[in-house]
């Protein structure tokens, strides 16, 4: 039987300082977010992967996101990673496509805020992966939550990845706090209980930030380091399963 690994990266504007009141310029976010693209392209060459993309961030790199598309899924990360209404939903979705020519069918909402799912639906995606199925102090606590792919009000729901009956989520913070033993370890009892694995991360994570006064944990092995860090997974990870985007999995039986 085989197994999966759906890596993710949420494209979008770099205002995670402004969660610590550390203001950003917006054409700086955006550069970072850039910097960071550029800097994953070795994995993107690597993997297939799902880009979540704010439609703001395509405007105004579109030719890149246009290349990507051609390998990649692109799904939507809404129009705008620091405010949201409701038409975003359709609007963000409606741009991607003009971008890149093809369907966009995925969302994934900013910091993984809750959504109705007939708002979702009605905006003509097929999925939503804006779940992170744990306990986060501060941001959530979706405990209550299926921990594996389900069906919500006519919508398919893909979580997160965490880890069998503890819930430890296998995320972006987890890979670079963690040590990669036990991260590793973490991910292919996963992989080896669910039949595949939802990971994220961001792109802004592997370029320099140390400039920035943000918390140490949200910065440690950022750049090349995370870049080499990533690839040493990406290669471990192949050996137990098979990398695909997100649309793929409508036609596996999972």
């Amino acid at each position: 039987m085989s197994r999966y690994i759906l890596l993710t990266f949420d494209v979008e504007e770099f205002d995670i300082p402004m969660e610590y009141k550390i203001p950003v310029d917006p054409a700086l976010q955006l550069t970072i977010g850039k910097r960071g693209l550029d800097a994953i392209e070795p994995i993107l060459q690597e993997v297939p992967t799902t880009l979540f993309t704010t439609a703001n961030f395509a405007d105004h790199y579109a030719n890149d996101i246009r290349r990507l598309s051609a390998t990649h899924e692109i799904a939507s990360h809404t129009y705008y990673h620091g405010s949201f209404v409701e038409k975003d939903l359709l609007t963000a979705r409606l741009r991607l496509e003009e971008i890149t020519g093809k369907p966009v069918t995925g969302l994934r909402m900013p910091r993984m805020r809750p959504i109705s799912m007939q708002a979702v639906k009605a905006a003509g995606y097929r999925y939503d992966s804006s779940i992170n199925p744990t306990f986060l102090p501060g941001k959530y606590n979706n405990f209550h939550l299926p921990r594996t792919i389900y069906q919500q009000e006519g919508m398919t729901r893909l979580p997160a990845s965490v880890s069998p009956f503890v819930r430890i989520p296998l995320f972006w913070l987890s890979f670079k706090n963690m040590p990669y033993w036990l991260f590793k370890s973490l991910c292919l009892q996963t992989l080896h209980k669910d039949g595949y694995l939802c990971l994220y991360f961001h792109p802004w994570e592997f370029t320099p930030i140390d400039e920035f006064n943000i918390p140490a944990f949200t910065r440690r092995w950022c750049g090349t380091e995370l870049v080499n860090r990533l690839l040493c997974l990406i290669a471990d990870l192949k050996k137990e399963g098979i990398f695909i985007p997100i649309n793929q999995l409508s036609a596996l039986n999972l």
